[in-house]
């Protein structure tokens, strides 16, 4: 069973202005595609063929899990973004908002402590809002590949602070990527995680 490179859920150009098409080609087109295409290489005639993406990425080491965990990671990165003008941005509710204002104080505060983990993470990697096992909320950093999917925190929110995911719309900016990322993230996915 081969892994597939999973459709965008919304047309390329409909992050704009925040996140461009182009930097949406590249990124989903030709390194998300890599990811999937290497990972694709790596599991033929072994175990891992048969097994979906989670369960490879639960499972492998090396090369097979940074493609694996890369493929999965993405996947769930382009579900947390939502076109501004379909609904992205704004602010939570429901149960997702009164998780936030327990474990934060509220979005704002949830923000800018997100905000200061992706600044301060070093290189390549991720942020994540988690929530814990026994239920509260948390954020997370993760370099490279390295996914919550292999511990106990179950992920509701993910920025990719790759480089890929904004040199081309803000160079080394990263700052200002993730007020554009503010202006699309897809609440209801997050809550839908909980």
């Amino acid at each position: 069973m081969a892994i597939e490179l999973p459709p965008l859920p919304y047309e390329r150009s409909a992050l704009e202005p925040h996140i461009s098409a182009e930097t949406v080609d590249f990124h989903h087109g030709k390194h998300q595609r890599a990811y999937v295409d290497r990972l694709n290489e790596l599991i033929t005639g072994t175990p891992f063929a048969e097994m979906a993406l989670e369960d490879i990425v639960r499972g492998a080491q090396g090369a097979m899990f940074n493609n694996a965990a890369q493929a999965w990671n993405h996947a769930f990165y382009w579900q947390c973004l939502r076109p501004a003008a379909g609904g992205g941005g704004g602010e939570p509710t429901g149960a997702l908002a009164e998780a936030i204002d327990k474990a934060f104080g509220g979005v704002e505060a949830l923000r800018t402590q997100f905000d200061e983990l992706a600044l301060r993470t070093f290189g390549s990697g991720w942020v994540w809002l988690v929530q814990r096992a026994e239920g509260g909320l948390a954020l997370a950093a993760t370099a490279n590949a390295a996914t919550p999917l292999t511990g106990s925190d179950k992920p509701l929110l993910a920025c990719d602070v790759w480089e890929h995911a904004y040199y081309i719309d803000y160079r080394n900016a990263r700052a200002k990527y993730l007020e554009a990322f503010w202006n699309v993230v897809n609440w209801d996915f997050a809550a839908s995680n909980m």
